[in-house]
């Protein structure tokens, strides 16, 4: 049966809709406890919010005569895409270039170190309000794999483009999905703001 209760947007959660952690630290296994203290908030994203490319790579055997008999799953690539747009966010350049690559604060003045050196792997949580529903996404391990080209323009705001590969856990997950309907005190307080 149709439901239309169950047809949603995806909005971020009020207070942060991406955060990152060094890997090993404690992970959510729901949509609604705290997140561990380590966990950093990347701030605002750009309006075209939070993508998940999510493709299957299989072969299809064919017999004689051309019918498919057989088909051989030979893995997936799970990516996710955001733009950050908080450029003067210390948390947001470290993950763009690298922990070890950006020193100093906004009030003290901030170096980035721009070079072929790889930045290291993280933990992710998007936290997202779905129709009086929470979403949170866990990714236990991602790596930077992309950062679109940077414009600096009158009209325009600046951003980075980030796509990140989750990478597979222990256990061969690549990321995690848990939903829960929003308690009655706080779905108010989740769906009127975006990060």
């Amino acid at each position: 049966m149709n439901t239309v209760s169950n047809v949603a947007a995806g909005k971020p959660k009020v207070g942060g809709a991406i955060w990152t952690a060094p890997v090993g630290t404690t992970l959510p296994t729901d949509a609604t406890t705290a997140l561990d203290a380590a966990f950093e908030c990347l701030g605002y994203c750009s309006e075209d919010g939070l993508t998940n490319e999510s493709e299957l790579d299989t072969d299809v055997v064919k017999a004689w005569g051309g019918d498919e008999v057989l088909i051989t799953g030979n893995g997936r690539s799970d990516r996710f895409s955001y733009t950050l747009i908080e450029v003067l966010n210390v948390a947001v350049l470290k993950h763009v270039y690298g922990k070890d690559n950006v020193t100093g604060t906004l009030a003290d003045g901030i170096h980035v170190k721009v070079n072929g050196k790889d930045t290291e792997d993280v933990s992710i949580v998007a936290e997202l309000v779905l129709r009086g529903a929470l979403k949170r996404i866990v990714v236990p391990r991602a790596h930077v794999t992309e950062v679109g080209e940077i414009a600096y323009t009158d009209g325009d705001v600046v951003g980075y483009e980030t796509t990140v590969t989750a990478l597979p856990d222990e256990d061969g997950d690549t990321h995690h999905e848990y939903i829960k309907t929003a308690p009655a005190a706080s779905s108010s307080a989740t769906t009127g703001g975006s990060t």
